[in-house]
């Protein structure tokens, strides 16, 4: 399905006729939104005079926005030495004569770090934060005809705030890609005198339309639909006007309208105008089913049409209570990707076309992932679009680095969260807002909670930080959660907003594998070893498994506490703060052209469900390319449960399980041929199977386009992206080679280039290596339209080539009326909300009446508080005794030790006076499961039935063999308590007990 055009942009174009004809203005063409995109100048330096009418440009560059001055620096360089400091943006445009005695907006989705615009050699404003929209009315600038916009930019990284002389906490070099200028798009508005505001607070002080749904019927496909627009009237008159919604479809047919009673409004004044509806036969959004609606708002005076504003949006409902989420009646478990917001590219950074930004995210919606968790700064419009379309949600946060923050700091975070919400309110897709990267006070969490009440008090979307997990602060925000570990809550959903930080390049398969890397071979990171941030593509999949099953063993139906899941860091290898060998971070899941990694497959296999597996998987680890004599083990990531193996049809056993989603096979002697993986569930039957294939020797390079679906536009900043594979004599990936190969490129297109291995990694060279037999590059097409050659060679292999015709792009007086993400589809494979349940109650939660111990009697009950901020240590006597609520045939025990990840405790545990269990609990990133051994109940008590636990600590806590982790800005992030629990103290942050349902 193709997107249709929002009314405003097809109305433009009649206006666009007109003025070059010198027509009459229909009373149709209410308002007309420009790209202003194409045509401006660029030039990294301060000259005087640039903002001049007079100032002579015309040797600067030519640049279609969007456009990071130092776009070259990605990846090329570490985040630390991006290039700073001054770059003027100059663009001339030519008035349509239909905007006379109008109102004309400049709209800019972002700059970095402060822009200075000027109009004509007029100042009309200066925005500085580096993360948000932000636009000035410069109606009163404009002269008929030819105009000039300068702005003036300034990426430093210790840039203060004009009127306070404070930095910025979130320009960190850390985690902050300082792409430099303009690097997100930029739109001109013109509309009547009696308009419909933009949604830019901080710098016009307008907040533009509100459309939202209440009174949600799910099964009936029914709801309340609200449109709220903020009216201004600049006429020097009252102006009175009827205001009329229109809901359109995917398809653009209109299925409902509704309006409000006239009102008037006084000159100079402003006032919010209001209309409902009941709408029957909705779409509701949903995960990986991106539906969206036009949403029509149209002020009309005496029957005609004076501003009409299209809001593209999608309705869903959401709840936040009992631990869980639940998206249109279904709970769902977060599964997803902590993405850095720059969701960057090699040598173009942030600023890549709409298509590619769907083509990304739509890549992490195919690994089963439903959230994206955006990093420290809010996102750009295109991103969330994007994730509107493709049916992804995801957390917004305000501007952070990573603490709590006060004074003028503390206003600049608030600020930037209010205008984040104001811009990105109509959004299905936000479904969190974020306060902050690392906790924020009580005070400030009602702060931010309030900012949501006012301004997006009906949007469906939680608010809440890090760390939200004491009685007090889960009593005020609606969600929280840890960054490294697991939580659990029976009250808001608690979630990991990152977890799994280790990395590994996608070019090391394993350490059977030219060029055989052996698991953790790389430098040290700060003087120590830094074995997990050099993993090869083997253990960084298995990894990954291993992180996530201590979250899908806590899921919701385990209990009445639960886990709401957790977002690995990152998606895509980042061009930010690192700890292996290469200067930016490899911890993705697929590497920065977007090529899969194994660990891409691994979430594939875990995630297919909205909580529990839907539909199982298998995917080898790996591939199946060996030289004769190799002899390795095989490891099978599946959620059948049980995986036998077979190598050209001769069955090789069933693998070893372990950590629920692993399968090993040891000792597998490599043959050419089909290694085949074939799952069963319990019963013996088989639900799924995948397959290896021996590919040839090299025989041949493979050249594949991948462009918007209408092609390469000659625009001057659209890009096709070209995967280069080398495949053998049948035309299958060799999966091994890692040959060199050197790009011509002919045509109106500018080169540039991808990633690899080597010298500056490679970006922007002309000859590069795949790895893994394949690699990918980026060709920009310019404004010019024409036939773009690309062709690749190398030694010993066929050439392959590829043409593309590129769409010429029409721009009338450096206006034009095509935007990056007209004419993109929505997609909707995965289909709407399920009305089934999405888990399985595995076991339920028993309470407890009472608990005694010898020692710290008094703490005793924090031990099953519902707050991981507390807990009971022992004096004395390292035991402590619960009485339940009820006698139960207890099945398992599940306990949040201190000291965690770090410690294996030797414990005991006794139900009514006998053994249940005894050993060493297993290290864990939060929560331990001890199965329990049936009991006979006593007299009286039932059969199985179960009154009294005991557990107590049977030696001193082991450290062996823990899970170390390296935290870059503040190793104290990664504290569980341990070095502040002796090793002969039992102490319990959480404890629970259960039984089968």
């Amino acid at each position: 399905m193709t997107a249709c055009l929002t009314a405003s942009r097809r109305l433009g174009a009649i206006l666009l006729v007109c003025a070059a004809a010198g027509c009459a203005l229909p009373v149709q063409a209410a308002r007309t939104v420009y790209n202003f995109n194409p045509d401006w100048r660029l030039a990294v330096a301060d000259p005087a005079d640039a903002a001049g009418v007079a100032f002579d440009d015309s040797t600067w560059q030519r640049v279609t926005l969007p456009r990071a001055w130092n776009e070259d620096d990605a990846y090329g360089k570490d985040i630390v030495d991006h290039r700073t400091g001054i770059a003027w943006y100059r663009k001339h445009f030519t008035l349509p004569a239909a905007a006379k005695d109008r109102k004309v907006f400049l709209e800019f989705e972002g700059a970095r770090q402060a822009a200075e615009v000027y109009v004509n050699g007029r100042r009309v404003g200066l925005h500085e934060n580096g993360i948000t929209a932000f636009g000035f009315d410069i109606t009163g600038a404009l002269v008929p005809g030819r105009n000039v916009v300068a702005v003036r930019t300034d990426n430093s990284w210790e840039y203060r705030e004009a009127a306070t002389g404070q930095k910025y906490q979130w320009a960190d070099r850390n985690f902050n890609a300082n792409y430099g200028g303009l690097p997100k798009n930029v739109k001109l508005h013109v509309t009547d005198r009696l308009y419909q505001t933009l949604p830019l607070y901080s710098t016009l002080g307008t907040t533009g339309v509100y459309v939202y749904a209440r009174d949600f019927d799910i099964p009936g496909r029914r709801a309340t639909v609200w449109a709220e627009s903020e009216v201004k009237n600049e006429h020097g008159r009252p102006r009175t006007f009827a205001y009329e919604v229109r809901l359109r479809d995917r398809d653009g047919k209109e299925v409902a309208r509704f309006a409000a009673p006239p009102l008037t409004l006084a000159p100079g004044a402003t006032a919010t105008v209001s209309a409902h509806a009941p709408v029957a036969g909705l779409h509701f959004w949903s995960w990986g089913y991106g539906y969206l609606y036009d949403v029509e708002t149209t002020l009309k005076v005496d029957g005609k049409a004076v501003d009409t504003v299209v809001t593209r949006t999608g309705f869903r409902k959401t709840q936040f209570s009992d631990g869980m989420v639940k998206l249109n009646d279904r709970v769902i478990q977060l599964k997803g990707y902590a993405q850095r917001t720059s969701n960057e590219w090699p040598a173009v950074g942030m600023s890549v076309p709409a298509w590619l930004s769907d083509y990304s995210n739509g890549l992490a919606l195919a690994s089963n992932a439903n959230l994206i968790r955006w990093m420290h700064i809010a996102p750009w419009r295109q991103d969330t679009e994007s994730l509107d379309r493709i049916g992804l949600m995801h957390a917004m946060p305000a501007g952070d680095s990573e603490k709590d923050v006060t004074g003028r700091r503390w206003e600049q975070r608030v600020e930037v969260m209010k205008d984040a919400i104001i811009y990105n309110r109509n959004s299905p897709s936000i479904v969190f807002y974020e306060s902050g990267n690392r906790g924020v006070s009580a005070e400030h969490m009602r702060e931010m909670k309030a900012l949501r009440d006012k301004y997006d008090p009906h949007g469906g979307r939680a608010s809440g930080s890090r760390e939200m997990l004491s009685a007090e602060l889960q009593g005020i925000a609606e969600y929280g959660g840890e960054m490294l570990y697991i939580n659990k809550s029976a009250r808001i959903p608690l979630w990991a907003t990152e977890y799994s930080r280790d990395e590994g390049a996608r070019k090391f398969w394993d350490e059977f594998t030219p060029p055989f890397h052996k698991d953790g071979d790389g430098p040290q990171h700060k003087g120590q070893p830094a074995p997990t941030y050099n993993r090869n593509m083997d253990t960084h999949a298995i990894e990954n498994v291993k992180r996530w099953v201590d979250y899908w063993r806590e899921r919701p139906g385990t209990g009445t506490r639960v886990s709401s899941g957790g977002v690995n860091i990152v998606f895509s290898d980042s061009n930010t703060h690192h700890r292996g060998a290469e200067n930016y971070r490899r911890s993705g899941e697929v590497d920065a052209m977007r090529i899969p990694k194994d660990g891409f497959h691994a979430h594939q296999v875990m995630w297919d469900g909205w909580v529990d597996v839907e539909r199982p998987r298998a995917h080898i680890v790996g591939h199946w390319n060996y030289a004769p004599g190799t002899v390795k083990p095989v490891t099978v990531i599946s959620s059948a449960d049980r995986v036998a193996l077979y190598l050209n049809g001769t069955r090789l056993g069933e693998g070893k399980q372990s950590e629920r989603f692993l399968f090993t096979f040891d000792d597998v002697a490599w043959r050419p041929g089909e290694l085949k993986a074939v799952g069963f569930d319990a019963a013996g039957r088989k639900v799924c199977e995948t397959a290896l294939e021996t590919a040839g020797a090299p025989a041949a390079l493979k050249l594949t386009a991948m462009t918007a679906p209408q092609g390469l536009h000659a625009d001057g900043a659209d890009l096709a992206l070209v995967q280069v594979e080398v495949v053998d004599a049948r035309g299958r990936r060799n999966p091994v080679a890692l040959d060199t190969v050197k790009f011509d490129l002919q045509g109106p297109a500018e080169w540039r280039g991808g990633i690899a291995q080597g010298p500056g990694n490679h970006v922007l060279d002309r000859e590069l290596p795949v790895e893994g037999g394949v690699n990918r590059v980026l060709v920009r097409g310019t404004r010019e339209a024409g036939r773009v050659v690309l062709r690749a060679t190398a030694p010993g292999l066929a050439a392959a080539q590829v043409a593309l015709d590129t769409v010429p792009v029409t721009v009338t007086g450096g206006l034009a009326r095509r935007f990056p993400a007209d004419a993109l589809p929505l997609h909707l494979d995965r289909g709407p909300t399920p009305a089934t349940p999405s888990f399985r109650v595995s076991r339920v939660a028993v309470p407890v009446a009472s608990v005694e111990t010898a020692g710290n009697a008094a703490d005793a009950a924090l031990t099953f508080d519902d707050d991981e901020t507390t807990k009971w240590s022992s004096q004395g006597a390292a035991a402590i005794t619960y009485e339940l609520a009820q006698p139960a045939a207890l099945t398992e025990i599940s306990l949040k030790l201190s000291g965690w990840r770090e410690r294996s405790y030797p414990l005991r545990v006794f139900v009514d006076g006998e053994q249940a269990w005894s050993g060493m609990t297993p290290k864990s990133l939060g929560y331990v499961t001890l199965p329990l051994r049936p009991i006979q109940g006593k007299p009286g008590r039932g059969k199985g039935g179960g009154s009294v636990v005991r557990v107590e600590l049977d030696g001193e806590a082991d450290e062996n063999n823990a899970i170390r982790l390296t935290e870059v800005a503040d190793q104290a992030i990664t504290d569980t308590g341990a070095n502040r629990t002796p090793k002969g103290v039992l102490s319990i942050v959480e404890i629970e007990f259960y039984r089968a349902p």
